[in-house]
C-alpha cells in the first residue's frame, strides 16, 4: 500500500469513526429527551478532531454525511435540525470567523450567525415540524429563552476555543504520547 493510499484510508477511517460517534450522540437525544440541545452541541465538538487531524474540507464532508444520517435515522428531529442548522458546522465555520480582525466585530459576527440559527430553528420547528409556538406563554418567555440560548452559545464558543488546546495538550500528548506542534 502506498503512502497516499494509507493517508486516504486513515482519513476515511477517522471520518467514519467521527460520523458514527456523532450519530450515536444524536441518538441519545431520542432516548433522553432532555439532551435535545446538549447532543447536537457534543456531536459538533467532534468536528474539531477532523479539522485538527485531517482537514477543513474533510470536516465539511463529515458534517454533510452526519446531517443527512441524523435527519434520516435519529428519533429527535428537533435535535437533528439543531445539528444541521448550527452545531454541526459552527466548529468549522468558527475557524473563518476567528480570522476577523477586531474582537468586537468577531464577537458580533459569531452572535449574528447564532441568532440567525435561532430564527431559522424556530421557524423550522414551528412550520416544518409542527411543534407548538409561544402563544400560551407569550412574548416574555420567547425573550427569556432567546437570552438563555445566547448565554449557552457564549459558553459553547468558549468551550470550542479551549477544545483545540485540550485536544493537543491532553489527548495527543498525554494519551497518545505524540508530540506535535
Amino acid at each position: 500500500m502506498t503512502t497516499g493510499t494509507q493517508k486516504l484510508s486513515s482519513r476515511v477511517a477517522l471520518g467514519g469513526i467521527v460520523a458514527a460517534l456523532c450519530i450515536v450522540i444524536m441518538f441519545t437525544s431520542g432516548v433522553i429527551p432532555a439532551l435535545y440541545i446538549a447532543a447536537p452541541m457534543a456531536a459538533g465538538l467532534l468536528m474539531v478532531i477532523l479539522v485538527e487531524e485531517v482537514s477543513v474540507g474533510w470536516a465539511w464532508l463529515t458534517y454533510l454525511a452526519v446531517s443527512l444520517l441524523a435527519l434520516i435515522v435519529t428519533f429527535d428531529k428537533e435535535a437533528a435540525l439543531m445539528f444541521i442548522l448550527f452545531f454541526g458546522y459552527y466548529p468549522i465555520l468558527r475557524l473563518y470567523l476567528d480570522k476577523i480582525k477586531g474582537k468586537l466585530l468577531k464577537t458580533v459576527c459569531k452572535f449574528a450567525v447564532f441568532n440567525l440559527f435561532l430564527i431559522l430553528d424556530y421557524l423550522a420547528t414551528v412550520y416544518v415540524l409542527g411543534l407548538p409556538t409561544f402563544e400560551d406563554t407569550g412574548a416574555v418567555m420567547f425573550v427569556v429563552l432567546f437570552v438563555a440560548f445566547n448565554l449557552v452559545f457564549f459558553f459553547y464558543d468558549r468551550v470550542l476555543s479551549r477544545m483545540s488546546w485540550f485536544y493537543h495538550q491532553f489527548f495527543v500528548r498525554k494519551i497518545l504520547g505524540k508530540h506535535r506542534r
